[in-house]
């Protein structure tokens, strides 16, 4: 019956977020005039695409029962590799090294997760921590300019009309959810994340299963860096600071479990489109910007206060 309930809640067509997400929609139609003008939703999109392009890979790191606290750090790592070394191997070569980077690191935080058996949460910190020194390291604590103007010209262009950057948000959305939907390894996280044990039990290679998603988020938040230093033409030591906090928040809000075993990437993309959807309204009506922190906070606790007060009443009724 509980495993009836969580496929069900898992696999639904539309996540309580979304319904969320429609309200924030109303509410900001009514009291701002901007709102609804198509080229403030492409700004939304826009604005959301690095945060969500993270989100994604970070939900399947949390539907497994990890997390990665050091995806900030790679975004600035991914950024100033891809920037700075395009003079001394071209911008191609560049773009894969900082991409790589992503995907090493993952690999490291995988790899310390899976055969020493410490906590994500800490070994990410330490990551966190370790790279983000590495960079201020690199870069000389001074930030790097594009010298190849059509890397800058790529994070302003537009794919049939739509930004490229949310282009590739929202292609690799559709990606993400097909693989966790209609993959084994989609079902593998999701039973990793619900009862490691049994996975095990089960024949699941819970080890490489679990490196192979800290590899994900890692590609994912260089990607992000990639991206975010096309739209700034440039990358700094301090890019992407905060940045695993808003991707938590996003994914959280979306209805992954922080414990593991349920979550999904349409509720991902409605967590990340309800804050850049907050974030944007609230801009509109020249809320100052530390009022939008209260709000998602206050939001964030909401959600985990009720989400638990559900979970708790749904298990007295399947004790009775």
């Amino acid at each position: 019956m509980a495993d009836t309930l969580a496929s069900l809640r898992r696999y639904m067509v539309i996540p309580p977020i979304w319904l969320f997400l429609l309200a924030c929609v109303a509410f900001f139609s009514v009291l701002t005039d901007d709102f609804l003008a198509p080229g403030n939703f492409t700004n939304i999109l826009i604005q959301t695409s690095t945060i969500g392009i993270i989100a994604l890979g970070m939900t399947v790191v949390m539907i497994n029962g990890n997390i990665d606290l050091s995806v900030g750090a790679v975004v600035a790592l991914a950024a100033s590799l891809s920037v700075g070394l395009q003079d001394q191997l071209g911008t191609l070569p560049a773009v894969v090294v900082g991409l790589g980077s992503g995907v090493a690191l993952g690999l490291l935080n995988g790899m310390i997760v899976w055969k020493t058996g410490v906590d994500a949460f800490i070994v990410t910190l330490g990551a966190m921590i370790g790279v983000r020194g590495l960079v201020f390291i690199y870069t000389g604590e001074q930030s790097f300019f594009a010298m190849d103007f059509a890397y800058s010209d790529f994070g302003m262009s537009t794919i049939a009309g739509l930004p490229t950057l949310a282009a590739i948000f929202l292609v690799f959305a559709a990606i993400m959810h097909w693989v966790m939907t209609a993959t084994v390894h989609g079902r593998n996280a999701y039973a990793v994340g619900g009862n490691r044990e049994a996975a095990e039990h089960a024949g699941v290679r819970v080890g490489r299963h679990m490196v192979i998603n800290f590899m994900l988020v890692g590609f994912c938040a260089a990607l992000a860096g990639v991206t975010l230093s096309t739209q700034m033409g440039a990358s700094t030591p301090n890019l992407g600071r905060d940045y695993e906090l808003w991707t938590i928040t996003a994914v959280v809000l979306g209805g992954t479990k922080l414990a593991g075993g349920a979550g999904s990437i349409l509720g991902t993309l409605g967590g990340v489109l309800t804050i850049g959807v907050l974030r944007n309204g609230m801009n509109l009506m020249q809320v100052p910007a530390f009022y939008v922190l209260v709000v998602m906070g206050v939001i964030l606790i909401a959600v985990l206060f009720i989400d638990a007060r559900v979970n708790r009443r749904g298990a007295g009724e399947l004790r009775l």
